[in-house]
């Protein structure tokens, strides 16, 4: 049997003749068990064997794989900060520009710009050691576009020919640029969709599908910029 889970060092309860019951008050004195020379020695041994047995099972077997399991798993989670509260920027680079992104979508809505820039700061200041400059000659990255495409349309679910949802979709051109490059580090097209059901308030619902859709983008955006962090 293994030692990890062997019990033989265990003294067995005394035997009884049947029909006969030692009584509780016996092994007691003022709520303490009482224990002989003999129990006491043999305590002593299975304690020691017992202690010796559990580090061998800690050194050993499943229980020696199991903390290196969450070693590496702790070890991994502190290498991997370079999530969105926990991103590594360099050194040099300490403030961003975010200019207002225009809204040439034609989309009718009038506050896709103002919601995609609180968006982008959000993202990039808010959750970042960045500084919010109103200029770009004083920032280290400048990030710059605009809104180039707005639609709302019925989507169709899982191919059923009867659509239930609309989808708002939003297209987004925007660069980001260090202030000591000439060429921005990528310039490209961005888009983000979300469904709402227009059975119950198709206005709410559409503004709502347009925050998350912008809201997207911004990730898009920041993970983006990540990379060439």
């Amino acid at each position: 049997m293994n030692s990890c889970s062997s019990r033989a060092d265990r003294r067995p309860a005394p035997s009884l003749p049947a029909g006969q019951f030692q009584p509780a008050q016996q092994y007691f004195t003022a709520g303490k068990p009482v224990v002989n020379a003999q129990d006491r020695d043999l305590g002593n041994s299975g304690n020691a064997r017992r202690r010796a047995n559990r580090i061998a099972c800690l050194q050993s077997g499943p229980f020696a794989a199991l903390l290196l399991v969450l070693f590496l798993a702790g070890s991994l989670g502190g290498c991997l900060r370079y999530s969105f509260t926990g991103v590594s920027i360099p050194s040099d680079v300490r403030t961003i520009y975010i200019p207002f992104f225009p809204d040439e979508s034609g989309s009718g809505l009038g506050d896709l710009s103002d919601l995609l820039n609180d968006a982008l700061i959000n993202r990039f200041v808010n959750e970042t050691r960045l500084t919010l400059t109103s200029s770009q000659e004083d920032a280290d990255v400048v990030l710059q576009g605009r809104i180039t495409s707005y639609s709302n349309r019925p989507f169709s679910v899982a191919g059923d020919q009867r659509a239930s949802l609309n989808r708002v979709q939003i297209g987004v051109r925007a660069s980001y640029t260090y202030s000591r490059d000439d060429e921005p580090k990528w310039d490209k097209n961005f888009s983000g969709t979300f469904e709402f059901d227009p059975s119950g308030d198709a206005i709410d619902g559409e503004n709502e599908a347009a925050f998350e859709a912008l809201t997207r983008i911004a990730d898009n955006m920041f993970n983006d910029a990540m990379g060439d962090w």
